[in-house]
């Protein structure tokens, strides 16, 4: 393992943190996953990439880690409060399916969106259905320490009994004075001894289609408990590191915090992180502002507010581009932008992959500057997780494998260095920010490759026998469909679009 130190800003304390597993060397990590009611979306796409990129690098430092990233299928009203009608059995409603094709249906849409976006998968994956035993005896703790209370048949959370024993409202900052005055009165509340509870177990209506038996009544459990009971189940009542976007603080996680607090009487976790929200040309994303863009329709470009598709690969290098806990403003010249950036470090990944050293001389610039760039990129990595600066030092460095490119020969490094330096870009580039490289014969398909390759292959030839007619009438026609690049010894070409 790694000497190097981690800091993370932890969310909690509001401060950034040196980086000490509760275990030495196992992590311990918990996401909360989508709601599968709809296609995944842009607000899917940055915590499932954030937390994947913390997932690869805390592996990459040398930890055995646990990630856990639920999938919520009941439980979550569509109001996020504690009244009104499931989100995922509206859904089923709606389409006449069963509550649990809703949830396949969306779940492997999700998968699909994830792997194009090559999030990993992570280490289990549970389902707030089945996990409904272990939400009824974690209930059962906190009613029993008395920090919750039967109503009607549902169960409530009791957050002034709870104040008088812990603090609620540190993770978010909020003072209950302040939400209590705030609360506007909802359908349901008379059944709350207090606005600012919360239900850990709802009485289901006849009409109600998702339920269980309980010591309470027939019903289903609240959308908090879920992460509560499933994350303590797998990762244990005090784990490392949960994560969310920065919309989950209040209530979700502030309600985490409190539940397991009453169950079990410990912090659950010992460092929180956040990422910040998104935009959509400045404004915030909402189906009422026309401006609710699925990954489908990104990756497709079926959108009013998209000029053509934008490759998965775009859309997560458009994210490593920000810090994590930054707000992204999506827009076509951002992720153009992206786009371009990213195929220019691809195209950098693709050369050095298959670049060997056969230099001679040594420059003390370009040894000092190809020596550092894997310690500058952990360094990074090590400050809160600044993917901004890897990208930043990935760029830096480009300039140099170009000049080997075009010249033939790695001048100026010595070979232990450019094997050094050599394994860590690609390692930064694909092990640990996930980016997949733009590889010519998966774009543009295996037989136009091949044709590209064999007219090369003459063109080389022509050159040696210095038919220099036949050469420049073969680079005129490919260069109306590929790009070529000549070195000292051979041709590369990349396929893309021709204006």
């Amino acid at each position: 393992m790694t000497d190097s130190k981690l800091y993370i800003y932890n969310t909690l304390k509001r401060e950034r943190e040196l980086f000490e597993p509760l275990h030495p060397g196992f992590v311990g990590m918990y996401l909360c996953g989508p709601t599968v009611y709809g296609d995944a979306h842009l607000g899917h796409a940055r915590p499932a990439v954030t937390f994947d990129v913390l997932f690869r690098y805390l592996t990459y430092l040398g930890y055995k880690v646990r990630y856990v990233r639920n999938i919520t299928d009941v439980g979550h009203l569509v109001n996020d409060a504690d009244e009104g009608e499931d989100k995922i059995q509206k859904k089923a409603r709606l389409e006449h399916l069963e509550p649990m094709e809703v949830v396949q249906q969306y779940t492997l849409a999700y998968h699909r969106n994830m792997g194009q976006l090559n999030v990993k998968p992570p280490s289990i994956e549970p389902r707030a259905s089945g996990h409904i035993i272990e939400q009824v005896l974690m209930i059962e703790k906190i009613i029993e320490h008395g920090y919750a209370y039967i109503s009607e048949g549902s169960v409530y959370f009791d957050v002034k009994r709870f104040e008088k024993d812990y603090p609620y409202g540190e993770l978010s900052g909020r003072v209950t004075e302040d939400l209590q005055h705030n609360t506007r009165e909802l359908d349901g509340q008379s059944e709350k001894r207090n606005p600012l509870d919360f239900a850990l177990w709802k009485k289901a209506s006849p009409e109600h289609i998702m339920h269980w038996p309980s010591p309470w009544s027939e019903g289903f459990p609240g959308w908090h408990i879920e992460c509560s009971a499933m994350s303590a189940k797998y990762l244990g009542e005090t784990f490392d590191i949960h994560g969310g976007g920065m919309d989950l603080l209040f209530p979700h996680h502030e309600c985490e915090i409190a539940q397991s607090l009453g169950a079990n009487g410990k912090q659950p976790v010992r460092y929180w992180m956040h990422n910040n929200m998104l935009t959509i040309n400045g404004q915030k994303m909402g189906k009422s502002l026309n401006n609710f863009i699925t990954l489908d329709e990104l990756f497709s470009g079926k959108h009013s507010l998209l000029e053509k598709p934008y490759s998965p690969m775009a859309l997560r290098f458009c994210m490593l581009q920000a810090h994590y806990r930054s707000t992204i403003d999506f827009s076509n010249k951002g992720l153009d932008d992206a786009e371009k950036a990213y195929s220019k470090l691809s195209d950098i990944y693709l050369l050095l992959k298959d670049m060997n050293w056969n230099g001679t001389t040594v420059n003390l610039e370009v040894e000092k500057t190809l020596s550092s760039f894997e310690q500058d990129c952990i360094d990074a990595m090590n400050d809160d997780m600044n993917t901004a600066i890897v990208l930043s030092n990935m760029f830096k460095v480009s300039t140099n494998v170009n000049i080997f490119s075009t010249s033939g020969k790695t001048e100026g490094v010595s070979k232990e260095t450019f094997e050094k330096f050599k394994n860590a870009y690609c390692t930064f580039f694909t092990d640990i920010l996930g980016l997949v490289p733009n590889e010519s014969a998966a774009q543009s398909g295996e037989e136009f490759g091949n044709l590209v390759d064999s007219l090369l292959e003459v063109r080389n030839e022509a050159k040696k026998k210095k038919d220099f007619t036949l050469a420049d009438a073969i680079r005129n026609v490919l260069s109306k469909f590929v790009t070529l690049k000549d070195s000292a010894d051979k041709t590369s070409w990349k396929h893309e679009k021709k204006k």
